[in-house]
């Protein structure tokens, strides 16, 4: 009987264990993959001489030469091809007078296979890669040039208009512009295709990169965070050699296909989708940009197995017609970050059962989550092993102060669970910030001190999140200062300063408000006019085109007489943000770019009301 009782009492252990700890076997997975990646890591940092991300590349495509590394439209591009038209582009680059091996160079192209061709060829010139973003334009574009201390450009031909723009200030800095054509009549560009075309695709000597280093800058993204003044942010090649293991470690393997559709030039497209792809060694489905009608019959054309997706584009997904074969494909995975629940829900319901690894993640930030466990909503789960590699808290955070809360001794306060607290990440040697270039005010902007004891340092996400009792973590929002629109991160105090050299503007307190059926907040504007001048519509517009993307202009203004403030002068946010964009209860002035009208227009009620209903899309 004792021993019938033991062997009963045996079985009954992982009952008991599923029903005590539901999630203790997927924790436990989810370590031993975390511990699998950092030693594979280490390995690959000890390796001499020293292995970098283009190393991965260039084992895949000895291992695998004529397997599909990336297909754009009808164009199939082996791993072979796309390693042979790298070396003709890094010949042709040396053969140049302007450039010089481990020269910065700023890439301003978009979804194509020159950008993926082009970025190799620089890697293995060792030169760092400033990646930006094809929608700015003239200030904004020079700013993300200037800011990355470039001395070459390389640009798409359907760029050459933007280039144009600017071109008379990036010849005064000896700029070496070359355009992505056979020839080009603009004097100070010159067409470089033609030279690509009969350059040998000789393999490039190692040597040429020799003086890199783990700490060498390897590329600059401008964090979707950025406004008219974007931030560069640093990646280096450790960062480029870790982030390698973004795909493997979600079971992503050389069988998949992945369909890339987001912006080469975000950390979205480039570190997930492109350099993820280098170390699994799956085949790319290259799309120019997103398209919400084409999006399942791309995955049907090409078998694909796994999407990335931005919250946005879930939503876009779901908001298509109907159709009877939408559960006919081949997805399995659905990989990215920004998904509201029920968006969720939708989409699983709709288009079958797609597994969604929903993750947290930041360009410049040093910490993230990953929702290994599949719990809808969440962005992550709190692991034990995992926060003992990577420290982080969420603090106590007053919306209106716009600061963490601290206590008499001056430190912060831990947030309970349930409760929503700013994330912070301790700054460590595995875990570094390495902030961005040439602006350290917004670099010790994200550097907490004193957080849990003096003296200690950590990240300042910018992100108010919340974990739950059963250690689930959800995003909740940005601080006062950002908000996110359109999949960008708008940081409110930038584009403020923005306005503000309207000419017309003495104040600007900028801020997201909440739209019917769409994700995030839009941007939103209350200022106060300078002294005996009028509100000018077409001047504003003007300026805020010439200085802002898209994404950061705010749709609407309201004019007010006087900014309130709080006791310590600071913008009062959260008062504005309840009120919105109503006309019916604002009595200020409310105006609406409109870009058909090339101005800013007077907000009526009947506009407002197209608005709520759909009507008018923003």
């Amino acid at each position: 009987y004792k021993f019938l009782f033991g062997f009963c009492l045996l079985l009954l252990v992982p009952v008991a264990l599923k029903i005590l700890f539901p999630y203790l076997w997927l924790d436990v997975l989810f370590f031993v993959d975390i511990m699998r990646i950092f030693v594979a890591f280490v390995s690959r940092r000890r390796k001499k001489p020293a292995f970098f991300a283009l190393d991965r590349f260039l084992e895949q495509v000895a291992a695998v030469p004529d397997k599909s590394f990336m297909v754009f439209g009808d164009e199939r591009y082996t791993f072979a091809l796309v390693d042979e038209q790298s070396n003709r582009i890094a010949n042709a680059l040396r053969a140049h007078p302007g450039y010089t091996p481990g020269d910065t160079v700023a890439l301003f192209m978009g979804n194509e296979p020159a950008f993926v061709t082009t970025w190799l060829a620089l890697a293995k010139l060792g030169s760092p890669v400033a990646l930006l973003n094809s929608n700015i334009r003239s200030k904004s574009l020079l700013h993300c040039f200037n800011c990355c201390r470039a001395t070459v450009l390389i640009a798409a031909t359907e760029l050459r208009n933007a280039v144009e723009e600017v071109l008379s200030s990036l010849t005064e800095r000896g700029t070496t512009i070359l355009l992505m054509s056979k020839d080009c009549d603009t004097p100070g560009i010159q067409g470089f295709s033609a030279q690509v075309e009969e350059a040998s695709d000789t393999p490039i000597p190692r040597s040429l990169r020799s003086h890199l280093t783990f700490k060498s800058p390897a590329v600059y993204i401008y964090t979707s965070g950025t406004t008219g003044l974007p931030k560069a942010a640093v990646l280096n090649q450790n960062r480029l050699l870790s982030a390698l293991a973004v795909l493997s470690s979600n079971g992503i393997t050389s069988k998949d296909i992945f369909y890339l559709n987001l912006p080469l030039y975000h950390t979205a497209g480039f570190i997930v989708g492109f350099i993820g792809c280098i170390e699994t060694g799956s085949t790319i489905i290259l799309k120019k940009k997103f398209s919400a009608s084409q999006f399942w019959d791309d995955c049907r054309k090409h078998n694909v197995t796994v999407i990335q997706y931005i919250g946005e584009v879930m939503r876009y997904l779901c908001s298509t017609p109907k159709k009877d074969n939408d559960k006919e494909h081949k997805v399995r995975l659905a990989i990215g970050n920004g998904i509201r629940a029920e968006v969720w829900r939708e989409f699983l319901n709709r288009f079958g059962n797609i597994q969604i690894r929903e993750f947290y993640a930041s360009t410049e930030g040093n910490v993230g989550f990953v929702n290994y466990v599949g719990k809808i909503g969440a962005v992550g789960r709190v692991n034990f092993f995992y926060r003992k590699l990577f420290p982080y808290t969420l603090v106590k955070y007053d919306t209106e102060r716009d600061e963490p809360v601290r206590d008499a001794n001056g430190l912060c306060v831990k947030a309970l669970k349930g409760e929503t607290g700013l994330l912070v990440s301790k700054i460590t040697d595995i875990a570094p910030f390495l902030g961005y270039v040439q602006n350290e005010e917004q670099n010790e902007r994200k550097r907490l001190r004193n957080v849990l004891k003096k003296g200690d340092l950590y990240f300042n996400t910018g992100d108010l999140l919340k974990i739950d009792h059963d250690n689930f973590i959800y995003f909740q929002d940005r601080v006062g200062d950002t908000f996110r629109w359109k999949g960008e991160n708008v940081a409110t105090t930038e584009v403020s300063d923005i306005l503000t050299l309207s000419g017309c503007l003495q104040e600007a307190n900028v801020y997201g408000v909440q739209v019917p059926g769409h994700e995030g907040r839009i941007g939103m504007a209350a200022a106060t006019l300078k002294k005996d001048v009028k509100f000018d519509g077409r001047r504003m517009y003007q300026h805020v085109v010439s200085y802002l993307p898209s994404y950061a202009r705010p749709r609407f203004i309201r004019i007010q007489d006087a900014m309130e403030v709080t006791g310590t002068f600071k913008q009062m946010k959260v008062k504005l943000m309840e009120q919105g964009f109503n006309p019916g209860s604002i009595q200020d002035p409310l105006y609406i770019l409109d870009d058909r009208a090339e101005s800013y227009m007077l907000l009526t009620a009947e506009i407002y009301k197209s608005i709520m209903s759909g009507s008018i899309k923003l």
